[in-house]
């Protein structure tokens, strides 16, 4: 375990906007800096970098936090390799704790896999490069496929030895456990017989995103038909094929400066469009197309191309894919490469200039390229030209933006001849069919995860009458985001100005001598902090949403402590809830950069401090006052009767507030 003592200095050190500056083009502005965003496509900038905070913000999806939250929301990285990647970026020795028997029984696990595997990818490279038959069988296959010495040093290719245990016998004699030999796959044990599970295969290591190896395939060299061409590592608690893309470690930026993923079936695809310049290219690894790998490229570009060679029937087979493409809400392009071609070979037969011309000019949109596949088998029968167009607009209806589908109509409707009327009212079905489903599937999962001795809240309760059509909308959700407003910017001006010292005045009620409300003002000064929390205090307020109560608790607890409010702790909280919250709301402010108010001549003008501490104090009041007079009225019954004293009070208190306030009953 990375020591308390490394974390802190990595957080010291790390400079957000040298960080982020690796990754995203940034331009300065103001104090700041801004950018396009990384994770989604867009024209004007939306995110911003505070070198003053030390944290960034993502306008466009809500994202933000410090360098380490960017680096696991970009790069995949986890909480220890975020950190492991900061200290080798400013020369960080990383000091280890010593971890409890519970610890390290919990990381020994995956570790111990992680460093077979790595083992196991240095072996097979070595043997490859520095072993005569590594050199005379391995290289040379990889040679012959044109691959240069970069090349396979950026793959981390290798060779597994014609041995029957050469690598296991290896691996022993360094001290690897053959536990964790058999739990990858890289030994396959049998009673008491163990041997390599890839003997005699040139070796293409899978990388995660973050560069860590998860497993390996292996292609045999000999003409062997009972052995299969390609072998692949088998599932395991690192390696799952259906979330995993080959090379998206060594295409990942690449994907993100082009703003477009290119998705090819196996690896030479990859290796040989790499080699070529194209290098934002991944593989699915022959495996059928899975949502998991999608949301993968989905974090770094919405454009993908699928490349899809000459054969016919794996075209049909790979085009079911699209629809999963589409769901996510991504653009697709299709490009079909000439009979007999693939895009090894084709790579391989055509300067880099040709190939990326090609690709440029032969993508084309999903629509005429699953006319002019399928159309290929309705030999003119109208029956299957009608299957055809069905098929089409199910995959319209898969795209989750409403403008994209109708232009998709439009076209479809242009391309079969069809009009568009029956064609939009055909998807009109299948987008309520499915909206059904979805809201019923939604409703039992609801049912199902409802704890049966604790009854539903009023809210969720109105939430499943709207979704059966019995009400419409409600009085308490829109209290509930009025509350919610309100703890917000209690929270928003604790961050910003809890540590500052301002003047308040106190409204002081007294009779004078005619029995007459006389009210007197007090002058005093004190911490906006101490303000609010006896304010809150006075009230026994507790926060209704669970983040902001959190938030809350760490900030008087750090009061309470030291006296002083300490933003970085909140920004570095281990928990990431806490920590993208605080984040978000310290760079509110940063909208007025983003839009240039200033360059406008727009002025934004902000209440008094003192001003903005009572206005939502006593805005929280007046809600929760109003909340609790409704839920007095509810509780009466034919029973019970109302409480007219008790909701007198309440009202009067209201009509205080709304006084203080300066407003209107």
């Amino acid at each position: 375990m990375i020591s308390r003592s490394t974390i802190d200095r990595v957080f010291e050190t790390a400079r957000v906007e040298e960080v982020i500056g690796e990754f995203v083009q940034l331009k300065k502005a103001g104090s700041n800096f801004k950018g396009l965003s990384p994770f989604v496509d867009e024209k004007s900038p939306s995110f911003v970098v505070s070198p003053v905070k030390q944290i960034w913000k993502d306008f466009s999806t809500g994202k933000g936090g410090n360098a380490i939250s960017f680096l696991m929301e970009h790069e995949h990285y986890t909480y220890p390799e975020a950190i492991k990647w900061l200290a080798k970026k400013y020369n960080i020795e990383i000091e280890e704790t010593e971890q409890s028997s519970e610890e390290k029984a919990q990381m020994n696990e995956r570790e111990s896999m992680f460093l077979v595997s790595t083992f196991a990818k240095d072996y097979f490279h070595d043997i490859m490069l520095n072993s005569n038959k590594g050199k005379a069988i391995g290289l040379s296959y990889f040679k012959e496929r044109g691959f240069t010495e970069n090349t396979i040093k950026t793959f981390e290719l290798g060779y597994c030895l014609d041995e029957w245990d050469g690598f296991t016998n290896a691996a022993l004699a360094k001290g690897y456990d053959l536990k964790y030999l058999a739990s990858t796959g890289v030994t396959i044990v049998k009673e008491n017989r163990q041997f390599d599970r890839f003997k005699g295969r040139v070796m293409f290591p899978i990388h995660s995103m973050s560069g860590r190896i998860l497993g390996f395939g292996g292609r045999i060299l000999t003409a062997d038909k009972k052995a299969a061409k390609y072998l692949n590592s088998p599932e395991s608690d690192i390696y799952h094929k259906s979330k995993i893309l080959y090379g998206l470690f060594q295409a990942k930026k690449e994907i993100a400066k082009q703003d477009n993923c290119y998705l090819v079936e196996g690896y030479t695809d990859v290796i040989s469009f790499h080699q070529s310049g194209v290098e934002n290219v991944v593989a699915s690894s022959g495996t059928a197309l899975s949502s998991d790998q999608i949301r993968l490229v989905n974090r770094l570009t919405k454009n993908i191309t699928v490349l899809f060679d000459g054969d016919a029937a794996g075209m049909r087979a790979s085009i079911r894919g699209i629809d999963i493409i589409l769901e996510q809400g991504m653009n697709v392009k299709v490009v079909q490469f000439p009979d007999g071609e693939d895009p090894d070979s084709f790579a391989k037969s055509h300067s880099s200039a040709e190939l990326k011309d090609y690709l440029e000019d032969a993508a084309q949109d999903f629509i005429n390229f699953k006319v002019s596949l399928l159309l290929k088998d309705s030999d003119n029968d109208p029956i299957k030209k009608a299957g055809v167009i069905r098929d089409i607009v199910v995959s319209i209806s898969k795209i989750p933006d409403g403008i994209q589908r109708e232009v998709y109509v439009q076209e479809c409707a242009r391309i079969m001849e069809v009009s568009e009327r029956v064609l939009f009212s055909e998807l009109a079905q299948i987008i309520k069919k499915g909206e059904q489903e979805k809201s019923k599937a939604n409703r039992q999962q609801n049912r199902a995860q409802q704890d049966p001795n604790q009854p539903p809240t009023e809210y969720f309760i109105e939430q499943e009458q709207a979704q059966m059509g019995l009400v419409k909308g409600g009085s308490s959700t829109e209290k509930i985001d009025e509350i919610s407003k309100f703890e917000r910017e209690i929270i928003k001006i604790l961050l910003l100005h809890g540590n500052e010292i301002t003047e308040f005045i106190e409204e002081i009620e007294n009779e004078d001598e005619q029995g007459k409300v006389v009210v007197t003002a007090r002058k005093y000064d004190n911490n906006v902090s101490a303000e609010i929390y006896v304010h809150l205090q006075d009230d026994e307020t507790e926060f209704t949403n669970i983040v902001f109560q959190e938030i809350y608790t760490e900030i008087i607890h750090q009061l309470n402590q030291s006296e002083k409010l300490e933003i970085d702790a909140l920004v570095n909280h281990k928990n990431a809830d806490i920590s993208t919250t605080v984040t978000s709301i310290l760079m509110d402010e940063e909208k007025y950069q983003l839009s240039d108010w200033e360059g406008q001549n727009i002025e934004v003008k902000l209440a008094s401090l003192s001003k903005q501490v009572n206005d939502v104090v006593f805005n929280l009041r007046r809600v929760l006052i109003g909340k609790k007079i409704e839920e007095l009225i509810k509780e009466a019954s034919a029973e019970v009767s109302i409480d007219l004293e008790m909701i007198k009070g309440y009202t009067g208190l209201r009509i205080s507030l709304f006084e203080k306030l300066n407003r209107v009953v």
